[in-house]
């Protein structure tokens, strides 16, 4: 049991939950790889987004 690789395992599984909860990336309608690729990026840009947004 390593602590260290099941903290970064456990941050991991919870940034694909997250990704999963966008119907595109969830359902992959894209065929190339390449468009699936961007879609995922532009989720964990949005996640990303959302997580530092203004509080104020």
């Amino acid at each position: 049991f390593s602590a260290f690789l099941y903290r970064y395992r456990n941050l991991v599984e919870r940034f694909f939950n997250r990704v999963k909860h966008f119907r595109a990336i969830a359902t992959r309608y894209d065929k190339h790889d390449a468009n699936y690729l961007a879609l995922i990026k532009l989720a964990a840009l949005r996640i990303w987004m959302r997580a530092y947004e203004s509080v104020s």
